[in-house]
């Protein structure tokens, strides 16, 4: 079973973590949050924006990214606008890890200096700072899943009272 792993870093918008755990839930990828954040876990927003997928998700939590990088190991692929590669000349193998920083900075540039070759962007037009944060992890999960051929999700849907 391929394992996709979705990495926020200090998420400041409870809104966006939300939505992230939800796309995260539908697809069977596990997310790790790494603080601090800029909100409460127990955030109502969060919770709402999560709606009724909760029991769906596969959540981990970190203090730091120290904390994040001892406990785990695997291919890291870090998402920025600063980035040389585009997210879809990647491949994307078992276990990668997908890394979103905070809403307003992005991810710390030390880890993207050290990590250079690992770093992928997603195409905007120039005068655009950034992408909503939430909706650039639903790209990155989706283009991973589109290259493992969605595995374990349901390809198919059906109208009511009509066969195709």
């Amino acid at each position: 079973m391929a394992i996709l792993n979705i990495v926020m870093v200090e998420p400041e918008i409870p809104q966006n973590t939300g939505n992230v755990a939800r796309t995260c839930a539908a697809t069977g990828a596990r997310l790790h949050l790494v603080g601090p954040m800029g909100f409460k876990i127990d955030d109502k927003k969060l919770k709402r924006a999560g709606l009724d997928y909760w029991h769906l998700l596969d959540i981990t939590y970190y203090d730091n990214l120290s904390d994040f990088f001892e406990k785990n190991k695997g291919d890291f692929f870090f998402f920025t606008t600063k980035a040389l590669h585009t997210h879809t000349e990647v491949s994307y193998p078992d276990n990668a890890y997908l890394f979103f920083g905070k809403e307003t900075k992005g991810l710390p540039e030390e880890l993207l200096l050290e990590n250079r070759e690992s770093c992928v962007r997603i195409p905007m037009v120039s005068d655009a700072r950034s992408l909503n944060l939430s909706n650039s992890v639903a790209i990155g999960v989706y283009e991973v899943l589109r290259q493992w051929d969605y595995p374990l999700l349901q390809n198919f849907g059906q109208l009511h009272n009509y066969k195709w």
